[in-house]
């Protein structure tokens, strides 16, 4: 299986994230094929290499073409306040860079090529927003829109409710008043979408990020001067359990949707202790920092002679003592069809001698909320325990297996003794097992044993 690896030790963004899985390899024809469903059209979308620390790098560049200045709209803290269009604001943007551009894509516009240029400026702003908002089921519904699989739609909503359930704690609103500027939401909308369909292009199995870092001090933007990491960027880290590493450096390194795509996609943050590089890319941020703001990405693919991987789970835990047996198993069966990755009650004794259970629910940091919500609607609980978790997985694969009741799917696992010798081990799958049972009419146990030796023999 191939596992992405984001070293975000230099911070991560929405447009460095894009930037970093495009040099990496992943399809840009296929995403410019789904930014052209999108609803609106006012953009143009530019892929060009630069130099950042002597180094080259892939930059990804969303220019608006509805209005809105030229400016890095995810510093502008796009998610405002009821008042935001309200607000007329100022923006004091100033770089002082230097570009080498080869083979520049345009979205809607084929390639061009530049010449290494040079080029300093400083740009004021001074604007009214405009008077129309997006909320979040408006941004949800442009991506059902777009041709995006299932899979790529899925991950850029929960990319979206992630900051949305951030801004809506920073603002103290409902998260359906949350809204976002009409004129700067769309360069969002197009980064977090990009996001989304390109890893879903790249049929990853796990996501590694090895270190977050973020700078200090404070940032300027339209709600005033705010301490670094901004509001949104804390609550998300607090809520997803993202650990990060201090950059000793002023400036914002970590934009909300960066540490909102961290805390959607991240599966763990250690790398196997054996693992082979596939391929690499590198992203540029766009702000110029006395360290420079790079997104690495890798492909890896673990050594599976040897044995498994470290990963960070996340515990809830929920005490019930109100509830019958039938809606507990209610419950369990709503958690795995929601993709829970294991989930178990355990007997328990509570106050004054009653008798009561504690639910269990193992869920991969970043899917929290999304199973709280499910053990709240399913279950009479009133408060939820979370913990992170480490734990170290055996590599598996499913393999198909012919029986004489049919083919069954049948999951391998192998490690590494002390000896240095390599074990497998073979475990049926009961579903398909169970309909193979069903359907010759035999004993689940013959169909398992039968699965069980054909593994053997094949693999």
């Amino acid at each position: 299986m191939t596992t992405l690896v984001l070293d975000a030790s230099s911070g991560i963004s929405g447009d460095m994230t894009v930037a970093a899985l495009l040099d990496l390899g992943a399809d840009f024809s296929a995403l410019e094929q789904v930014l052209k469903t999108l609803p609106d059209q006012q953009f143009k979308v530019t892929v060009s290499r630069v130099k950042k620390s002597s180094l080259d790098a892939c930059d990804f560049k969303v220019t608006l073409l509805n209005g809105a200045p030229d400016i890095d709209h995810d510093m502008d803290f796009l998610f405002g306040d009821l008042d935001y269009a309200a607000v007329h604001h100022s923006h004091r943007y100033a770089h002082d860079h230097e570009h080498e551009h080869e083979h520049t894509h345009e979205h809607g516009h084929g390639h061009e090529h530049k010449h290494e240029q040079k080029h300093e400026h400083i740009h004021d702003h001074h604007h009214h927003a405009h008077h129309e908002h997006r909320h979040l089921k408006d941004v949800l519904a442009i991506i059902d829109s777009t041709s995006a699989t299932a899979g790529a739609k899925a991950l850029a909503g929960k990319i979206f409710d992630i900051v949305a359930q951030a801004e809506a704690r920073s603002h103290g609103v409902p998260v359906e008043q949350v809204h976002f500027h009409e004129v700067g939401a769309l360069d969002s909308i197009i980064d977090i979408l990009s996001v989304a369909v390109l890893i879903d292009s790249l049929n990853i199995s796990d996501v590694i990020v090895t270190a977050l870092g973020e700078g200090y001090g404070e940032i300027r933007c339209q709600h005033g001067i705010l301490p670094i990491p901004v509001p949104a960027v804390s609550h998300i880290a607090q809520m997803h359990g993202l650990t990060l590493s201090r950059i000793n450096c002023q400036g914002e390194f970590i934009t909300p949707t960066g540490a909102a795509i961290v805390a959607a996609v991240k599966t763990g943050d250690q790398l196997p202790e054996r693992y082979r590089i596939l391929k690499t890319g590198l992203g540029a941020g766009k702000r110029e920092y006395p360290r420079a703001s790079l997104l690495r990405a890798m492909l890896i693919e673990a050594d599976n002679k040897h044995n498994a991987t470290p990963q960070s789970v996340t515990l809830l835990q929920a005490n019930i003592d109100d509830s019958t047996p039938e809606m507990l198993g209610f419950a369990l069966e709503r958690l795995y069809e929601e993709g829970i990755l294991e989930a178990w009650f355990t007997p328990a004794f509570m106050k004054k001698g009653r008798p009561a259970y504690i639910l269990n629910a193992l869920c991969c940091p970043g899917d929290e909320l999304r199973f709280e919500q499910v053990l709240f609607k399913y279950t009479t609980t009133i408060g939820i325990r979370r913990q992170t978790l480490a734990r170290t997985v055996l590599p598996r694969e499913i393999k198909t297996v012919p029986t004489a009741f049919g083919s069954i799917d049948v999951k391998v696992c192998s490690f590494v003794d002390s000896d240095g010798k390599t074990i497998k081990r073979y475990y049926p799958e009961f579903d398909s097992a169970k309909k193979a049972a069903l359907e010759n009419h035999v004993a689940l146990a013959d169909v398992y044993r039968a699965a069980k030796n054909a593994a053997e023999v094949e693999v």
